[in-house]
């Protein structure tokens, strides 16, 4: 049997204590992480009013014959371009070009019997009863000749402002009637925005006041005026109309279109803003940032509530302080509790 000496033991014992791994102290400064800060600040920024409308030519008109009849002519498309006072449409004029020949017969024959019957009068062989008779039916058979020439006339229909077919409610062909809207022209040279502006804001709006117009579908920024504020609001929105007038180069932007209106405000609203790479989102898109606690140079995770981008910095609706210190670099590193050394 073999016997253990003491000492051999002990220098065992020794030998294993100096092979277990070195583990630093999670609580020492070694462990902490750098990080850059900055403080929540509260900054001044133009409360532009954003608003959305739709546009509209500068002159819309709704056009229709004022006699009926079958349409046998149409000048355009819809999306072509019209001439002021150019042949849009005609109905068949056979019938009013009838009417009026027989009317022109009638003006000639009780033409020719005034003029006997005057001759008479003039010698006074003719009564004063007798000849006003006569008078009055040449009156009436010149007024039924205007009215035939004029109808003649409306067969033809004319645009009364240069602009674009904007919609055709008829084709070659159709029976139509009187007062019946069968074309729709637009003059599009200048364009005009129609929006709704909220009570509250109503006071920072002025006729003549430039406004930023940016067209999505263009993906173009133009240049408006306001022409025009409503004098009473909608009963059930409480908002009044606005009209925003903007020039329209190169015919681009076209009725329908969906415009977005900014318009600068002289107030001014305060905000809590942090820089925008403080803002982290995690899974579940939730905004937090991290934020120093200066006695312990500890990193707190904070959820907040981000609101618009300005330039490099971003509103904070909610979950923040001014002057709280926020992590702005090395936030990737942290977690919630995490130690932190703040570098100049």
């Amino acid at each position: 049997m073999i016997k253990k000496n003491p000492y051999f033991i002990l220098l065992i014992f020794i030998f294993l204590d100096g092979c277990q791994p070195y583990s630093r102290n999670p609580g020492s400064s070694d462990s902490s992480i750098p990080v850059v800060t900055q403080k929540v600040a509260s900054n001044s920024f133009s409360r532009d009013i954003s608003l959305s409308g739709n546009v509209e030519g500068i002159k819309t008109v709704r056009l229709g014959f004022l006699v009926a009849g079958k349409i046998d002519f149409i000048a355009a498309n819809e999306g072509e371009a019209i001439s002021k006072n150019s042949l849009l449409s005609s109905i068949d004029p056979e019938s009013y070009a009838i009417a009026k020949e027989l009317a022109d017969i009638q003006v000639n024959q009780v033409q020719d019997e005034y003029d006997r019957l005057k001759l008479m009068h003039d010698n006074n062989s003719l009564s004063e009863s007798d000849f006003a008779k006569i008078s009055f039916g040449l009156q009436q058979a010149k007024a039924q000749q205007k009215i035939h020439t004029k109808n003649l006339a409306d067969t033809k229909l004319y645009s009364p402002i240069k602009g674009v077919l904007l919609k055709k409610f008829a084709e070659v062909g159709e029976i139509t009637g009187v007062g019946i809207p069968l074309f729709v022209v637009s003059d599009i040279s200048r364009i005009k925005i129609n929006t709704y502006i909220p009570e509250n804001e109503l006071h920072n709006i002025s006729i003549g006041q430039t406004a930023k117009v940016h067209i999505s579908s263009l993906d173009k920024d133009y240049e408006g005026k306001i022409t025009e504020v409503g004098s009473a609001a909608d009963p059930a929105s409480r908002a009044f109309s606005l009209k925003i007038e903007v020039e329209n180069p190169g015919l681009l932007i076209r009725p329908g279109m969906i415009a977005e209106v900014t318009i600068p405000s002289s107030e001014k609203d305060k905000y809590l803003t942090v820089p925008f790479v403080a803002i982290m989102h995690d899974y579940s898109d939730q905004s937090f940032v991290f934020v120093i606690d200066p006695s312990k140079n500890i990193a707190y995770r904070r959820n907040v509530s981000p609101g618009r981008l300005v330039n490099d910095l971003i509103e904070v609706v909610s979950g923040l302080e001014i002057d709280e210190i926020v992590v702005t670099g090395g936030q990737q590193k942290l977690n919630d509790g995490s130690r932190v050394i703040i570098q100049k």
